[in-house]
């Protein structure tokens, strides 16, 4: 089995590798043709605590201790005049928890096979005007500042409310473009993470407005309700202004709420610095701080990035701060604070 996949791994390289050059040989005039594309990203880091157990903070990806691995991102899409696909596969740790829902093995039992877990992204699309496209299939999620693919955040780690909130889904959607400055969309999923099918016969509805650059989200269905404001400003050439805010609950009773501010600024056309400072609250035992009661967290994350190139280089400090002691600093001790370290590098084509 191993093999297989190994085989039909070198077959998709491939396939991808030709269809690249394929496309970079294509003169200029046919720019408004038909076209594959093929790009991604290849990502790895080093992180560390300042306590005597390595320990990271409870959010997603950045979480490995000493050298450590992101994923390799293999992005393959085609785009026509109507219609169009993207097919976006994932490798390695980050990967493996970007599409933690993805479920096809425990029905079919070990070693049927895990391909759903290489699935980062598998839709395609049809543009019924100019004005509206229909989209069918699995699509990262549409709630929230930060996304999955490190090239695209200024952050190497991760805020609690991207952490905690809906990484994919599976479903159909419609994005009506009103003007340059308004945006529509609507759409019907599975439960949210779940990859392949409907296993938990779950049905979510999203909804999104943007204004302006500025963007409110809705994501509900089954007792579950979650709002969300993802926006930001250029406050002059060099300096932008990044917002977050989210609340979603749960059954009513439980349920987590935050906001998170971004600040960066562009020193040079290859250095950068940003601040991510956010706020974090979970009721009755949500399970992103405590398995009981309620909690709340403070994060300031300061990243640099250089960059040349394709290539990026991002160190990184971090503090939280929680009201209860959930960092095990330790065999013995645990800590309500949390001081690291991430330097990563990103190399994306």
């Amino acid at each position: 089995m191993k093999n297989k996949q190994n085989f039909l791994i070198f077959c998709l390289v491939a396939l991808l590798s030709f269809t690249t050059t394929t496309v970079m040989a294509q003169d200029d005039d046919t720019a408004d043709e038909p076209t594959f594309s093929f790009s991604g990203s290849v990502d790895t880091y080093f992180r560390a605590s300042f306590s005597e157990d390595p320990v990271a903070p409870g959010t997603s990806f950045a979480d490995l201790n000493g050298f450590a691995l992101g994923m390799a991102n293999f992005i393959v899409s085609y785009e026509g005049e109507k219609s169009g696909f993207v097919a976006d596969v994932v490798f390695g740790p980050r990967g493996s928890n970007a599409v933690f829902g993805s479920v096809r093995d425990s029905f079919d039992g070990p070693g049927y096979g895990f391909s759903s877990e290489m699935v980062n992204q598998l839709y395609a699309y049809y543009n019924l005007s100019d004005n509206v496209t229909f989209t069918l299939g699995n699509f990262n999620t549409f709630l929230g500042y930060e996304v999955i693919s490190p090239v695209a955040n200024f952050n190497y780690s991760t805020s609690y409310m991207f952490s905690y909130g809906p990484f994919s889904h599976t479903g159909a959607k419609l994005d009506f473009s009103v003007s340059d400055d308004v945006s529509i969309m609507l759409g019907v999923f599975n439960q949210t993470d779940q990859t392949e099918a409907n296993y938990d016969r779950y049905t979510a509805f999203g909804a999104q407005l943007g204004l302006y650059g500025q963007y409110i989200n809705y994501l509900g269905g089954d007792g579950y309700s979650q709002i969300d404001f993802t926006g930001g400003i250029d406050l002059s050439d060099s300096f932008f202004l990044g917002i977050n805010a989210t609340t979603a609950s749960l059954e009513g009773d439980t349920g987590f709420a935050g906001v998170a501010l971004y600040p960066q600024l562009s020193a040079s056309d290859s250095f950068a610095i940003g601040l991510r400072g956010e706020f974090f609250s979970e009721t009755d035992g949500f399970g992103a701080l405590v398995d009981d009661g309620d909690a709340d967290n403070f994060s300031v994350t300061l990243t640099g990035s250089f960059t040349s190139g394709n290539f990026i280089f991002k160190p990184e400090f971090r503090i939280d701060s929680c009201s209860s002691e959930i960092f095990a600093i330790s065999p013995t001790e645990m800590s309500d604070s949390l001081s690291s370290f991430v330097f990563a590098m990103i190399y994306s084509f």
